[in-house]
């Protein structure tokens, strides 16, 4: 974002510095006529700031607006993604949100729970960084009886041959026959399912039950809710943020 109120940037610069879009996505919503800048629809080259009130798709995303930051349980079958034609079901079709949001981290679409929302693209930088470690905790289950050694290997970290890397240590619990928790402190894709791959097992449900200090408690399925005052500054000073 920018580090001054007034300065102004190119159009497709403030969506993406916002953790709206990508420039290239913003692109081509500029040539469809979907975006706006204070009720005049943008062009290439057009230039935005902080003052500006801005919609994407109908939706305000600039202007003075206050950070919003969301708790959405993910249901299993959600594409993380906010356009894919030939997706069942994407984020877009199950958040009804005056303003526009986009995710901090994916949840693989065959997996279910938290996903954190909001509009400060500062925020989702922040917490993608794999250098700031944040937690990330799962209960996994699988499709065959856990043995001793399996999560003893697990918290060492993991070789994944496909995408020559070693995982960075764990932490697990086994709280079942079949299932297990694991905190995380990175985002490799589908990681969860290729480190349990290696050791023969086949992870057949994985919930996400907290993202740093917010947890799914009590959200249902397919719903959301505005993270509290005190949740939402716990979550920018993890971060090493100030809320504005």
């Amino acid at each position: 974002m920018e580090s001054q109120g007034q300065e102004k940037v190119r159009i497709n610069k403030y969506l993406a510095a916002n953790g709206i879009c990508s420039r290239r996505e913003a692109d081509r919503l500029i040539e469809q006529g979907k975006v706006t800048i204070n009720g005049r629809t943008a062009v290439m080259g057009d230039k935005a700031g902080r003052t500006d009130i801005i919609t994407v798709c109908g939706k305000k995303t600039g202007g003075e607006n206050k950070k919003a930051v969301l708790a959405f349980y993910k249901p299993k079958g959600v594409v993380c993604t906010e356009k894919d034609r030939h997706a069942e079901k994407i984020i877009t079709d199950m958040v009804n949100y005056p303003i526009r949001v986009t995710y901090a981290g994916r949840l693989d679409k065959d997996s279910e729970g938290l996903l954190l929302l909001t509009n400060d693209g500062d925020l989702i930088q922040a917490m993608m960084k794999g250098s700031g470690s944040h937690e990330k905790e799962y209960i996994v289950k699988t499709d065959k009886e856990i043995k001793p050694d399996f999560l003893d290997k697990m918290e060492r970290g993991v070789y994944l041959k496909e995408l020559d890397i070693t995982t960075k240590p764990c932490k697990t619990e086994q709280i079942g026959k079949f299932t297990f928790r694991i905190i995380l402190t990175q985002g490799v894709n589908r990681q969860i399912r290729r480190m349990c791959s290696v050791f023969g097992y086949e992870a057949r449900a994985i919930k996400r039950i907290r993202v740093m200090n917010i947890t799914l408690d009590n959200l249902q399925e397919g719903k959301f809710r505005e993270l509290t005052k005190e949740e939402t500054a716990m979550l920018y000073h993890m971060c090493g943020l100030k809320e504005e």
